[in-house]
């Protein structure tokens, strides 16, 4: 049985355990609400440059030179950009993503050269790197508010690598923030973008100098907003997720520190018991 002191300092370190993940629990939600709003704020733009490039590529698809980004072609080799975080403690956020990308690799690729990695954060680095597996491009230590700048030339990388028939298709795996307490594992198609010239859109704008210098222009900057994208939306979830850790862990402190501490009480109590037991026992052996 353990003795008073042990109890006592088993109540003291975990109320010290408490505090810190209440402390991380609240920067979390503080930085959960900056993502959010950062996320939303680049979403008009996103939506804006996507009507642009619709409404050039409808006018174009009619014509015998098509921009390679908006055709499919024989998929021999395909890019996957995984977001994932450089810290641990935010429950499954991590290990759902990576057995997501894990489970799909095994299922649509015999071997290793016919997909290649473009891994964001620390712990997919880490991950892909111990099972040997083709890291093309990596990024770690992204800032918990991160701008288009940090990601830009691994972006702009990315887009070229499908632009030189390195990659004939390019995905995106992240998590899709849903609530604090729910993040969706996404899969969305980057690269080849079919899915414009499928939309029924009329041309609505005047172009200058012409169709195909714009797009030549605007099709790679528009991959790489997608891109930027995803990782505005997986940091919210990333912070969503450890909130949600850490507010679960100071609960389980909370409860524990109360067993404890009820387990002191007793402890305590059968002592000083014990001693009145002991002190009668000696005085009535005296009479």
């Amino acid at each position: 049985m353990a003795s008073l002191r042990d109890i006592k300092n088993r109540i003291n370190s975990t109320k010290k355990t408490k505090q810190i993940t209440k402390a991380m629990q609240m920067v979390s939600a503080a930085k959960l609400n900056k993502a959010q709003a950062k996320a939303q704020n680049f979403q008009p733009y996103t939506d804006k440059i996507r009507d642009v490039v619709v409404s050039i590529a409808a006018g174009s698809s009619e014509k015998e030179n098509v921009h390679p980004m908006l055709q499919s072609r024989p998929v021999k080799k395909t890019g996957y950009i995984v977001i994932t975080s450089d810290r641990g403690l935010a429950g499954a956020y991590n290990s759902s993503i990576l057995r997501t990308v894990m489970n799909t690799i095994k299922q649509r690729h015999k071997s290793d050269q016919e997909y290649g990695l473009i891994v964001m954060g620390r712990i997919g680095r880490d991950f892909f790197k111990k099972r040997k597996m083709p890291i093309i491009q990596e990024i770690v230590g992204l800032s918990d508010n991160p701008t288009y700048a940090d990601i830009k030339n691994i972006a702009m990388t990315t887009v070229q690598m499908f632009t030189d028939e390195i990659f004939d298709e390019l995905n995106v795996f992240y998590n899709h923030f849903v609530s604090p307490i729910k993040q969706d594992v996404t899969e969305t198609k980057l690269l080849p973008l079919t899915e414009l010239t499928a939309d029924a859109a009329t041309p609505e704008y005047i172009y200058e100098p012409n169709e195909e210098v714009i797009l030549e222009q605007l099709l790679p900057h528009y991959a790489e907003s997608l891109i930027y994208g995803a990782l505005l939306d997986a940091k919210a979830s990333e912070f969503g997720a450890r909130m949600t850790a850490m507010s679960s862990a100071t609960d389980n402190a909370s409860s524990l520190i109360d067993d404890l501490t009820l387990k002191y009480n007793r402890a305590r109590q059968a002592a000083i018991t014990q001693e009145i037991t002991e002190i009668v026992g000696g005085a009535a052996a005296l009479e």
